[in-house]
């Protein structure tokens, strides 16, 4: 298990070698990157690349607002969002495992800003061989 130093707001900092898990947060509604984790994930990128017997699990996840369905979709789409970047960068489909935990499997449990914030995310997690 990867330990985690958290900033300021209670966000994950990825680290910037590989292997190692990463947590990518995006905004409300949205299943679009945030710039600052892009650099992390091309480290991972570059590390599954030049090991194609490696494989990553992304988990899709929301905060607790909208319906199970809706959410399930949204998580979804942030685990797309990372797949078609990583696959750019060289990585084969066959590396990924991808699910959508929706609103089901939160990481901050309240109805704050800051816990939505922190729910709104993708585990990148890698899988033991």
């Amino acid at each position: 298990q990867t330990q985690f130093q958290r900033d300021g707001q209670g966000f994950k900092i990825n680290a910037l070698t590989a292997p190692a898990n990463q947590v990518y947060y995006f905004g409300f509604d949205q299943s679009t990157m945030r710039p600052q984790d892009l650099k992390a994930l091309m480290v991972q990128s570059s590390y599954l690349a030049s090991h194609p017997k490696v494989k990553v699990r992304l988990e899709g996840n929301t905060d607790n607002r909208g319906s199970r369905e809706y959410n399930i979709a949204l998580g979804w789409r942030r685990d797309q969002t990372v797949a078609r970047i990583i696959e750019q960068q060289g990585v084969q489909p066959q590396q990924l495992d991808m699910i959508s935990y929706g609103k089901e499997r939160p990481a901050a449990f309240g109805n704050s800003d800051t816990d939505w914030a922190l729910n709104r995310r993708v585990n990148f997690i890698y899988e033991a061989n």
